[in-house]
């Protein structure tokens, strides 16, 4: 006697993912921080529970961080940074790129403290800090800096992202 077929369908993994460009100004980071807010938004996250919501905070931090780095340190003049926003399996991934070449920031590991009473150099200390995973990505010319954030609950997230867009 032969057990039952418990075959089951192709799993489905969705992707959602929103690119935008930005002016490498100070303003151009501000947008891309309120950007990175609605989006979370409009996909769920957030909605679901408090956690959600400590995720989009998060996030926020992260890409303001980010953006400010691309502004500060990866600015080519005529040229924008890139948001790449996606909701992935248990996460959402943020990608900030410039174009900048031969400005490569420390891996993680490599990032230390900056002391107490310098006015900058916290940024990617802070992104250690916030993310779950991060990296640089070099690319021609210049490079991505990614972060994951996870998200307790993030398969409730997928029905709702997919209701809107």
């Amino acid at each position: 006697m032969t057990a039952p077929s418990t075959h089951q369908g192709p799993v489905t993994v969705r992707v959602f993912t929103s690119v935008r460009r930005f002016s490498a100004t100070p303003l151009g980071a501000r947008l891309a921080r309120h950007h990175a807010i609605e989006q979370l938004r409009a996909w769920g996250v957030g909605s679901a529970s408090a956690s959600g919501s400590d995720a989009v905070g998060t996030v926020a931090a992260i890409v303001g961080e980010l953006a400010a780095n691309a502004v500060t340190h990866g600015r080519v003049p005529g040229r924008d940074f890139e948001l790449r926003l996606s909701l992935v399996t248990g996460s959402v991934r943020v990608e900030v790129t410039d174009t900048r070449a031969g400005s490569v920031p420390p891996a993680p590991g490599a990032v230390t403290a900056p002391p107490p009473l310098d006015e900058s150099g916290r940024g990617l200390f802070l992104v250690g800090a916030l993310a779950d995973r991060w990296e640089v990505l070099e690319r021609e010319p210049g490079k991505t800096v990614r972060a994951e954030v996870d998200l307790p609950g993030w398969l409730s997230l997928v029905g709702r992202a997919a209701r809107n867009g």
